[in-house]
């Protein structure tokens, strides 16, 4: 069965995408189960009611955030203040007092902090709109890592903490960084290898360690960093201000993308004093809240970069439908035309697949393995949808004519962030090996 039902989150009705597709199954509003098969011979029969009718209160929010984009955020692209390493920080606070004004700041955050409290399927609408614009994404306040950082705390952090950092982040006041992943050989796709230590001195702890690729790292106001336990090497996270002696960017990485405000980064942790009482969650479960943040991040990039692949799409057709070679538009010719018709089809099954492991998110499963396979289907669908337009434009494709060049180098890090298709690849084949094919 496949359903869409209204929720009232903070005011605002999301729809939960019910999409429980086992046999002999059906759902009723989240939770009432019904058998419905009806036995012929050595056969079954199986009925499901299908509706992906989205909610008039979401359809009406989608549609403002949609406007927004478009009138407000979209001719601000071409702005002086995206630099090498990402838009600044005088940029973002602009873009935010927009959103603001416009009520979409951190929509997915819970009303208490100024948000929406959108459900994971509501946020799958709005952050593909989002998405529809390179500035979306960060002018709404729900751009990596921020989202993700957002979204842990909101599940994990004390009261205190939350009051300190997680209200002045959702209103766009500070931003903030994860520090994960390490140089070898330290942890990267495999966290196992986490290497960064941290020793417990009375009321203290004291933090050791280098991490990079650090998103955000440079002006963020607080790092959520992950450090092993000196003693019984049970990983702890901790959140530490980004003003103080023991923690420093070292130097900014140069990459492909330039989209992320506050760039990609290398952060030197050396003797780092953090109170018991900025722990956060509980001691040793890092991994476990690792995964609270890690399966829902995923998804959230899924959306945005669906709206920006939506974007180059919108873009290459235009011009396919105008352009003409050989006395027909190049829409008429079967090889650009069947890119785009294959653009179509691998945009409907990301936003499937998406809507899907949302609606398992939002009825309190951890979505482990299937947000794993929509990062892979997306990352990869979303970069062949770049790809194409490139190949579509010509030569405009890859220059800065459009927004699909830079679409282009932004989407691609995808296949690499979060974890690389490759492990995830290899992470599903354990899981069927062990335990069988789930269908």
């Amino acid at each position: 069965m496949a359903r869409l039902d209204a929720r009232e989150r903070g005011g605002c009705a999301a729809p939960s995408a019910i999409l429980d597709l086992s046999p002999g199954s059906e759902i009723r509003n989240g939770s009432e189960r019904k058998a419905t098969h009806t036995r012929r011979g050595s056969f079954y029969r199986r009925s499901w009611d299908m509706d992906f009718t989205i909610p008039s209160e979401l359809l009406d929010l989608q549609q403002r955030t949609r406007a927004f984009i478009r009138d407000q955020i979209i001719p601000l692209e071409g702005d002086a203040r995206q630099e090498r390493h990402g838009p600044t920080d005088e940029l973002r606070r602009e873009l935010n007092a927009l959103a603001a004004g416009a009520g979409l700041l951190a929509p997915h955050v819970a009303t208490e902090y100024g948000g929406l409290g959108l459900s994971h399927v509501g946020r799958a609408l709005v952050f593909e709109e989002a998405g529809y614009s390179l500035l979306g994404p960060l002018a709404m306040n729900l751009s990596a890592p921020d989202e993700g950082n957002m979204h842990m705390m909101e599940v994990v952090a004390t009261p205190a903490q939350k009051e300190r950092w997680l209200r002045p982040l959702a209103s766009g006041a500070i931003r903030s960084c994860f520090c994960m992943t390490e140089p070898p050989p330290g942890a990267g796709s495999d966290p196992a290898a986490l290497a960064t230590t941290a020793t417990r001195d009375g009321d203290w702890y004291v933090i050791h360690g280098q991490k990079w690729f650090t998103t955000g790292a440079v002006g963020a106001g607080f790092a959520i960093i992950m450090a092993r336990d000196a003693a019984d090497g049970r990983a702890t996270m901790f959140l530490a201000d980004m003003d103080q002696p023991g923690i420093r960017v070292s130097r900014v990485m140069d990459t492909l993308d330039q989209g992320f405000a506050g760039g990609h980064a290398v952060v030197e942790i050396e003797g780092l004093r953090v109170p018991a009482t900025d722990v956060l969650g509980e001691v040793g479960q890092g991994f476990r809240y690792a995964q609270i943040r890690l399966a829902p991040a995923r998804l959230t990039h899924c959306m945005r970069w669906l709206g920006a692949a939506r974007r180059a799409q919108d873009i290459a057709v235009a011009y396919a439908s105008k352009r003409q070679a050989f006395g027909k538009t190049l829409a008429e010719h079967e090889g650009v035309g069947f890119m785009l018709a294959d653009n179509d089809m691998d945009i409907r099954t990301s936003r499937l697949t998406i809507w899907h492991t949302a609606w398992l998110l939002d009825q309190g499963e951890r979505a482990g393995t299937e947000s794993s396979i929509a990062k892979v289907v997306c990352s990869e669908a979303i970069y062949r949808v770049a790809d194409r337009c490139v190949q579509v434009l010509g030569g405009q494709g890859v220059t800065g004519e459009t927004i699909v060049e830079r679409i282009f180098r932004e989407v691609r890090g995808f296949r690499i962030y979060d974890g690389p298709s490759e492990v995830h690849r290899w992470s599903l084949a354990q899981k069927l090996v062990k335990h069988g094919a789930n269908h």
